[in-house]
């Protein structure tokens, strides 16, 4: 019998604690990569995407030590990866359950300048466009180009906008025309996305626990997920720094008696975390949430800065605590909030700045706890 704290029929609420030494965790895009910070408090920030992501390369790379075909590994594929293309994986989904696609139509490209442009515009086409060669009646070799018919008018317009931009792509807009022309987009049909969708819960990790809007091609429906996380905040005031550094080498030959290359770095001196999450057993029942998929997960909450996270930029990350309330009654025994407000993170009085983990005292208020509810402790200090 699992541990309550794996048992995915069971409400789990949890308190993640996480550090950085000299090292920026999420950096902010629009502030030129700067640790995110809350302006008006000057806390520390992390996005619940930020740690989904260090989630997922986790479960990928557990996957990928395990064998190919195994069970296990059918059902830890992830939806939303590194460079991946969503609508292929809406598109593996019917292709799987022998659902109708649309009517496709292909054409063969003679014209060598329009044949030159396609090769130029292919990257930026949907991937719902196939360029490839193939023998004819006479088996010589040909090039065709093959449209599957899946999006709808106002899908095309928003994912063609890329390839428009192209300067070849007036070389090749007739032949796309006219191959949308003579395809068909497929009947909607409640059951097929409901078949696609139950598919996509069964073979892809991150769609049954995180859920995903799955309708951004052929239509897969959305699936809430039964495992949601808060942004992490700060206990503290963080300062973001931005610092120049230097190189000893340089890019080309004709810079080599300039002065050293000066590039950037960001990051704060030292930010300890605080994150919620909250698992529902009703939505897990719903997506398929096994309770192995749930010990994976606590798993990869334990080892996401260590397995293939660690970079100089994020300088020292460690996972400080991870406290997990799990509740007999599948819709709870407590309300969350006062689940956390049991646990105190405080820096000591004697400190001034924080540096370090030991700087803070951490307090479990065990008065009055409240029944049906059961604290498992998988990290402390």
């Amino acid at each position: 019998m699992s541990a309550i704290h794996t048992n995915a029929q069971h409400r789990h609420d949890f308190v993640l604690l996480f550090d950085v030494l000299d090292g920026n965790p999420n950096g902010d895009p629009d502030g030129g990569n700067l640790p995110r910070v809350d302006m008006e408090t000057m806390h520390g920030l992390v996005t619940d995407v930020c740690l989904k992501r260090k989630i997922r390369n986790w479960i990928a790379t557990y996957g990928d030590l395990m064998a190919e075909n195994s069970e296990e590994a059918r059902r830890l594929k992830l939806f939303v990866k590194h460079h991946g293309v969503l609508n292929d994986q809406i598109r593996e989904a019917y292709l799987a359950e022998g659902l109708p696609v649309g009517q496709p139509s292909e054409e063969t490209v003679r014209d060598s300048k329009v044949l030159e442009a396609l090769y130029q515009v292919r990257e930026f086409l949907p991937s719902s466009f196939t360029l490839f060669e193939e023998d004819d009646d006479n088996n010589d070799p040909v090039i065709k180009l093959r449209y599957s018919g899946e999006l709808d008018a106002d899908e095309l317009k928003e994912q063609l906008q890329e390839s428009e931009a192209s300067p070849e792509w007036k070389a090749v807009k007739k032949l796309v025309e006219d191959l949308i022309k003579n395809s068909r987009k497929p009947k909607k049909s409640l059951q097929n996305t409901e078949k696609a969708k139950h598919w996509m819960c069964a073979n892809f990790f991150d769609v049954r626990m995180f859920g995903a809007v799955m309708s951004t091609g052929l239509n897969a429906g959305q699936v809430r997920g039964p495992m949601q996380l808060t942004f992490s905040r700060s206990i503290d005031p963080v300062f973001p720094e931005d610092l120049a550094i230097t190189r000893v080498a340089v890019a080309d030959a004709k810079d080599r008696e300039k002065l050293q290359t000066i590039g950037r770095k960001t990051k704060i001196s030292y930010g300890l975390y605080r994150g919620y999450g909250f698992f529902s057993a009703p939505l897990a029942k719903q997506t398929g949430v096994t309770d192995r998929d749930l010990e994976l997960f606590w798993e990869a909450v334990q080892g996401m800065f260590e397995v293939v996270d660690r970079s100089a930029s994020r300088g020292l990350m460690a996972v400080r605590g991870l406290y997990i309330f799990s509740h007999e009654n599948p819709l709870g025994n407590a309300p969350a909030h006062k689940l956390f407000d049991r646990i105190s993170v405080q820096k000591r009085p004697e400190v001034d700045t924080p540096r370090s983990f030991d700087h803070y005292v951490i307090e479990l208020d065990e008065t009055n706890w409240p029944q049906g509810v059961t604290l498992t402790k998988l990290i402390e200090g």
